[in-house]
């Protein structure tokens, strides 16, 4: 079967926001009112922020102003990766808070423990499980990278290509670091259909499909009525800031994704996948994949795309070209594997900043307080950030707050037309180098000296 076969039946739809379980629309803002805090934004930093608030300072009269419906956005069509990292990888947090990774890395993971304690208690039905998560080395380069990376971080394992394909069965696999403690996978719209739950019943006010044109003196002006606040919360991410100066801090990217018809149990027996990791693999253009609970696999990434002048448009989650793409290399990773047809296909806009992970700050005497840069790694880390903003907005100094990753932001980028030039040239200087044995040309060796970059 050719791979546009595959692919003639695949919905352009997002296999989790597919679900007959999804609840129904809240109703709009209408008219002025009052609260302590008032949250724009009703993704995972959002709802996040309103639940922690509740049960940080359970008195608080709490309003949460979402665009579209709770967890509509990058929170409910992401790939369900639930990592204890808070900076993008450890690579990325030893490259700029080395002094203090360790103590990161520590509450990253009591993060993760609490999302799972969270999930537990108030019985959100998101399948959500520690599987751990395996980066697979494709190219003989990998294996260098992998084994230095294991040398530095704890808890990571080196498998040969023997013990990888026990693990999960391809022939483009090397090797690969095994971190069995670092990630847990879930279904991403579920957690945020729990979370908005979670709140209404914590008396949180929901108003969905109230977009906020205008912050101003304390007061969120919407369509159709207007907030007025004590504290703000910030939580748009890649969507254009409230805050204009942040405008430059971010820039949003599409990345696109495929999701198989259920494997039936003699296909699942022909790659294993026993124990149900998570996937990635370790080039610079990456994808990343995982089973789902009736044994999907989702496979994504590898492609970012951003449009000139920081574009977001519905009509970019589809792209003939690279869904196709993407399915011609998800059979050259599982040819065992070839019949499978794809059911649905999506795309999703995230932001990224100039250091690959989220930054954090204040305006407004601290009266308003945000979050935003995730780079495609916030589905855990959102509560983290949540927990910053109350921590600004109420004033309260924590390990968190005194961690230099939290008061130091990153380098914003150019603007255009640098900003797509440079974004593209990047793009481009990362395959090249994925193409000849991970070398670096002089664009990438630059970024790498200033701390720059360019990721997803």
């Amino acid at each position: 079967m050719s791979v546009r076969a595959a692919l003639v039946d695949a919905a352009p739809e997002v296999l989790w926001l597919d679900d007959p379980s999804a609840p129904d629309p809240l109703p709009p803002l209408t008219g002025p009112i009052t609260a302590d805090l008032a949250i724009v934004g009703g993704g995972y930093t959002g709802l996040w922020t309103a639940l922690r608030a509740k049960e940080r300072f359970p008195n608080l009269d709490v309003v949460l102003l979402e665009a579209n419906t709770c967890g509509s956005a990058a929170s409910g069509r992401n790939g369900g990766f639930c990592d204890a990292s808070l900076t993008h990888g450890y690579g990325n947090g030893l490259a700029r808070w080395p002094d203090e990774l360790a103590t990161i890395e520590r509450l990253g993971t009591e993060n993760l423990d609490a999302i799972g304690a969270t999930i537990a208690r108030l019985g959100i039905d998101c399948d959500w499980r520690r599987t751990g998560e395996l980066t697979v080395a494709t190219s003989p380069h990998h294996l260098a990278e992998l084994a230095e990376e294991v040398a530095r971080r704890p808890g990571a394992v080196l498998l040969d290509q023997d013990a990888v394909r026990a693990e999960l069965d391809s022939p483009t696999y090397l090797g690969a670091l095994s971190d069995p403690h670092s990630t847990a996978l879930v279904e991403p719209a579920r957690l945020a259909w729990g979370l908005r739950q979670a709140c209404l019943d914590l008396g949180v006010r929901i108003y969905e499909y109230t977009r906020v044109t205008a912050l101003h003196s304390g007061r969120l002006t919407t369509v159709s009525g207007s907030v007025r606040a004590s504290r703000i919360a910030l939580a748009t991410n890649a969507f254009p800031s409230l805050l204009r100066r942040l405008r430059l801090f971010t820039v949003p990217v599409y990345d696109l994704v495929l999701a198989s018809e259920p494997l039936s149990p003699a296909q699942l027996a022909s790659i294993g996948w026993q124990n149900r990791q998570g996937v990635g693999d370790a080039s610079n253009l990456f994808h990343y994949y995982r089973l789902t609970r009736d044994n999907r696999i989702i496979w994504g990434g590898y492609t970012p795309l951003y449009h000139f002048g920081s574009r977001i448009n519905p009509a970019y989650e589809q792209r003939d070209t690279i869904h196709t793409m993407l399915a011609e290399h998800f059979f050259t990773t599982f040819p065992q594997l070839e019949g499978l047809r794809f059911t649905h296909r999506w795309g999703g806009v995230i932001d990224t900043s100039t250091r690959f992970c989220a930054f954090f700050g204040t305006a407004h005497a601290g009266r308003t307080a945000y979050a935003l840069g995730y780079t495609g790694l916030g589905v855990a880390a959102t509560r983290f950030g949540a927990d910053v903003i109350l921590d600004h907005l109420y004033r309260e100094t924590t390990e968190r707050t005194a961690l230099q990753m939290v008061r130091t932001q990153p380098l914003p980028f150019p603007p255009e037309p640098i900003r797509a030039a440079g974004i593209h040239l990047t793009r481009w200087s990362m395959s090249q180098a994925d193409a000849h044995a991970g070398h670096r040309n002089l664009w990438l060796r630059t970024l790498d000296r200033l701390g720059l970059g360019f990721d997803f």
